[in-house]
């Protein structure tokens, strides 16, 4: 693919790939944050890159706000150009790990060639099994665990998933780049794995609790000795800081006991209703 380039040849043996990607499925940084959290866990060094000219739309009319995330990333310190560069999608690799880690954006443009340029790269790696991690806002209370859903590319997958207490997702609505990844996967014999955490819907903020439940998930999926007393302390007072908060708004923590009890009780509520009422109260997040 002529948008891939490999800058090094790693030394792995039956590879795994985990792929996270900014803005769809990424809420709460949990896509993105798993994975840098394992690059920096397990000091990957990046080794490839798909380049970005030909996925992305940089320029469109419109106000300031609503175009920024189209734009370019640009650092000016003091009057001096300090750095620019286009969206990034980078390959690490954990050749001690047998891993391979991608941090991308999902690409405007030309879906099925920049999906294959992953699965080239797999390929060319002989990778046998992809792992997605994304996340969604739901109706899960931030002072329980978060609950994950998959969707996999084989028949056979479903029970060795759900052997680890995943959820097999029902879903039906748009979709993300990685169910053409699936789709595309499974052309290639290339097995994919999409792990989906669900996080409070009225926290917009960095959600530790949800890296942690995937990373515990991945931990023996992909033969990893984690250490996660860091992600604990990030845990600890993540909770912390939203029990105070909540606790200025006592018609918030009623809807949140509210929760946490149909939670405990696996009762299944009604997302839309939540959301019409903190629309109505005014919290667009916390």
């Amino acid at each position: 693919m002529k948008q891939l380039i490999v800058y090094q040849r790693p030394r792995y043996h039956n590879p795994q790939l985990l792929l996270g990607f900014t803005g769809w499925m990424d809420g709460g940084n949990v896509s993105t944050g798993t994975v840098v959290y394992l690059r920096d866990v397990l000091k990957a060094e990046f080794f490839a890159e798909i380049e970005p000219q030909d996925f992305y739309i940089f320029n469109l009319p419109g106000s300031m706000e609503e175009v920024a995330q189209f734009r370019p990333y640009t650092l000016i310190r003091e009057g001096l150009v300090i750095d620019f560069h286009y969206p990034q999608n980078h390959f690490f690799c954990a050749e001690d790990h047998d891993l391979v880690l991608f941090f991308g954006k999902e690409p405007n443009l030309r879906w099925n060639e920049y999906v294959d340029n992953i699965l080239s790269l797999a390929s060319e790696f002989n990778v046998r099994r992809i792992y997605f991690v994304g996340s969604f806002g739901g109706l899960t209370p931030h002072t329980r665990e978060p609950r994950v859903f998959c969707s996999v590319s084989h028949e056979h997958l479903k029970q060795e998933i759900s052997a680890y207490g995943v959820r097999l997702s029902n879903y039906e609505g748009p979709a993300s780049i990685t169910t053409l990844l699936v789709v595309s996967a499974q052309k290639r014999n290339i097995e994919v794995v999409n792990l989906v955490v669900e996080i409070p819907m009225y926290v917009q903020a960095p959600n530790p609790k949800g890296i942690r439940s995937v990373c515990r998930l991945l931990a023996p999926l992909l033969g990893l000795d984690l250490p996660f007393q860091d992600l604990d302390r990030m845990c600890e007072e993540f909770e912390k800081n939203i029990d105070r908060i909540v606790s200025e708004r006592a018609d918030l923590a009623e809807q949140i006991r509210k929760l946490e009890e149909n939670y405990d009780q696996e009762i299944v509520g009604d997302e839309e209703n939540f959301r019409e009422w903190l629309r109505r109260h005014g919290i667009d997040k916390i």
